[in-house]
């Protein structure tokens, strides 16, 4: 089942995109294939449900792809 989430990077208050996937880790991955930040190393990505508002936090290894939760 898909849900809707807004994604956005941690350090800006906008949405930047609406993502329809199955988890908050995978909208924010679909969201690094389109929003490619500048140099290497990590970004950080706001994830918030639609229907909920809950809002997750996720690390994001670009050179590798793994994910966390911020801390």
């Amino acid at each position: 089942m898909t849900q809707a989430y807004s994604v956005r990077p941690r350090d800006s208050q906008s949405p930047v995109r609406i993502i329809e996937e199955g988890a908050a880790e995978t909208a924010a991955m679909a969201f690094l294939e389109d929003w490619a930040p500048s140099g290497e190393g990590e970004a950080a990505v706001i994830v918030r449900e639609l229907d909920t508002g809950r809002e997750h936090c996720f690390r994001i290894d670009l050179d590798t792809g793994d994910t966390e939760p911020c801390g």
